[in-house]
């Protein structure tokens, strides 16, 4: 019972669409019909600028942070953690409130990942080392999909060999592949050499 009331907050709370709000509150403007119509950081800071795109992404990551705290004083279980982070990242990628059409997960995975270090006892690299990794990627091909995709793959190998919970693996391999996935038309079109580089966080 208790992680059905962790899935369905989490849920809720992950659904709130920081992208949408700021973009209808302070600019007038829906984000949706800009740039690649993701609700996430990165295109609102393509569309609205890059104070705009690093509030949503901060927002984004905090929801998470949120739901899973939620779920921590709830059932204090790592499992409880895992649930409502996880819901959390699909209320994100497919919000309640705005029609099913959100983000791409990687505010959410650094939500997860933030929560780990400052409610969970990891230590920082858990967040600042696929951070780190993201931010680098980005600083040399200038790609943000890559830099989310591979830093994901750190979050996971360091989860790995650290030998985390067998709950934070399992999470990390979740939002890992929900990355992958919601990131396809993005890896199409760096095959193809196509992929827009990002020019707002300059």
């Amino acid at each position: 019972m208790d992680l059905l009331i962790v899935a369905v907050l989490g849920y809720l709370i992950g659904s709130v669409p920081f992208a949408y709000i700021i973009g209808k509150v302070f600019f007038g403007t829906d984000v949706r019909e800009y740039g690649s119509g993701n609700l996430g950081g990165s295109n609102t800071g393509r569309v609205l600028g890059k104070k705009a795109g690093v509030a949503v992404m901060t927002l984004d990551l905090l929801k998470v942070t949120l739901s899973a705290f939620l779920a921590w004083k709830i059932s204090s279980h790592a499992w409880a953690m895992a649930c409502g982070a996880v819901s959390a990242a699909i209320g994100h990628c497919y919000p309640l409130y705005v029609r099913f059409r959100g983000g791409k997960a990687v505010a959410a995975l650094y939500g997860y990942l933030f929560a780990l270090w400052v409610l969970a006892d990891y230590s920082p690299l858990v967040f600042f080392l696929p951070l780190i990794a993201f931010c680098v990627i980005l600083a040399a091909f200038k790609i943000v999909s890559l830099s989310s995709i591979l830093s994901s793959l750190v979050a996971l190998a360091y989860a790995c060999a650290i030998e985390a919970h067998i709950s934070v693996v399992c999470t990390v391999v979740f939002f890992a592949i929900l990355i992958i996935l919601r990131h396809s038309g993005n890896i199409r079109r760096m095959l193809s050499g196509t992929e827009r580089k990002i020019r707002w966080l300059k």
